[in-house]
This record gives structure tokens, C-alpha cells and sequence, in this order.
């Protein structure tokens, strides 16, 4: 399949492409795909959301491509730092969680697509010429589920992870990645009693006694894709 071209931007320029991703061979590998076509050009990375905001700023990229997991703030939040600065930007998420977990979080965070990071060299081209077009771009199988659930009168799906904000979520999933408290504050560069906050909100949200409760849910949903035993499912 042949990606359609998008419109070119002003001047007849390639399209400047900002990559933000905290490993330095996926954005290597991103960088060698997109140079490859005449009508994109990498004009800059960024490994964290500070950094990305900077690049934006000084180098005015034409669409950002962003992964989901950043140390510190996360894509999630970076998504809605760049609309509230950049309302126009457009912002394609590539992650290596299903789209199933956060595309819909990432659409409501403002981005104009969600990709997988395992997909087809064609499938990624396709899904930034369909963004930098103004146009949505998710897989076939995502927009069926959420024409369903529409179809069936639903405004959100009947997971009980939606009562967790986008902060919340990630801390859950990394819980069940098997990561303590103080791991978590590192890596997302807050205090451990900041952690503790968010894990006694989970608990709360989900309905859950114990935090050895929450742990095993968060355990079994990582392992399961996204599947819970709670109430909801």
C-alpha cells in the first residue's frame, strides 16, 4: 500500500518531524524510516517532555511524534502541555502499549493519532501523512471498538481503569511491571510520598481493600493485556 502525500508545508519544504523517545535506537530507527521519504525531514529529538517543549519552541516542527513512556512527565501530559502552547501542532503517539490501554486517553489528551511501534513500515508512514493531513489515524480494529461502543450508547467503556486520571494509570501499570514505590518516584521524578498518594487513590477508585490487592490486580492486568477481575469487567 502506498502512503497518500500530505499537502506540503509552506515553501514546499519537507515536513519537520520532532521525535521524542526515551530510547536513543527507536528514534535512531524512526529517524532512518522517515529520511528516507522525500516529503519528511527529522528536524529534531527530544528524549524527555522539558526537552521537547525546548526543541519545540526553538525549531517549530510541523508535527511531534511521541512516545507514551518519558521519565518524568510523561507523553500522556506532554501532549496536553503542547496544546495548551501550541493548540495547532499536530502529535502522533507511537508506543509499545496497546492502543487499546491509551489511545482513546491520548485522543482526549489532544493528540491527532496512536500507532504501535511493532507496525508495518507503511502503516507508520501512512499514520503521519494521515496526521499531518488534519486528519485521526488508529488501526481498523481500534475505531471498530469505539464505533460499537458508541453504536451500543456508551460514552466510555465499561473498564474500571477509567476512574483513574492518566497519572494514576501509569503508576498502576508500572506497579504491576513490578516496580516499589521509591522505583516509581524515580522514575517518574516525583517524591515517594507523592507515589503513595497516587496508590492509595488507586486503591480507593478501584474498590480495592489492600495495597497487596492493588498490586495483584496491577500484576494481572499488565499480564493480561488489560484485563482485571474487578467489578465492571
Amino acid at each position: 500500500m502506498t502512503a497518500p502525500q500530505p499537502s506540503p508545508p509552506a515553501g514546499g519544504q519537507p515536513a519537520r518531524v520532532l521525535l521524542v523517545d526515551d530510547h536513543p535506537i527507536v528514534r535512531q530507527g524512526l529517524a532512518q524510516l522517515l529520511e528516507q521519504e522525500d516529503d519528511l525531514i527529522v528536524c529534531g529529538e527530544a528524549d524527555n517532555a522539558l526537552s521537547a517543549l525546548e526543541a519545540i519552541d526553538a525549531l517549530k516542527p510541523d508535527i511531534a511524534i511521541v512516545d507514551i513512556r518519558l521519565k518524568g512527565i510523561n507523553g500522556i501530559e506532554l501532549i496536553k502541555k503542547i496544546k495548551s502552547r501550541l493548540s495547532e501542532l499536530p502529535v502522533l503517539v507511537m508506543s509499545m502499549h496497546d492502543e487499546s490501554l491509551y489511545a482513546e486517553r491520548a485522543l482526549r489528551a489532544g493528540a491527532r493519532g496512536y500507532i504501535m511501534k511493532e507496525e508495518a513500515t507503511d502503516k507508520m508512514l501512512i499514520a503521519v501523512r494521515k496526521v499531518m493531513q488534519g486528519e485521526i489515524y488508529l488501526s481498523e480494529g481500534m475505531v471498530s471498538r469505539i464505533l460499537h461502543r458508541l453504536a451500543d450508547g456508551k460514552s466510555e467503556t465499561d473498564s474500571p481503569l477509567d476512574r483513574l486520571s492518566d497519572r494514576e494509570l501509569e503508576v498502576f501499570q508500572l506497579i504491576g511491571e513490578g516496580l516499589a514505590t521509591r522505583q516509581i518516584a524515580e522514575r517518574l521524578t516525583v517524591s515517594v510520598k507523592t507515589i503513595e498518594s497516587y496508590r492509595a487513590h488507586i486503591k480507593e477508585k478501584l474498590e480495592l481493600s489492600t495495597s497487596t490487592e492493588v498490586m495483584h490486580q496491577a500484576v494481572q492486568w499488565v499480564q493480561n493485556g488489560g484485563a482485571l477481575g474487578l467489578k465492571g469487567e
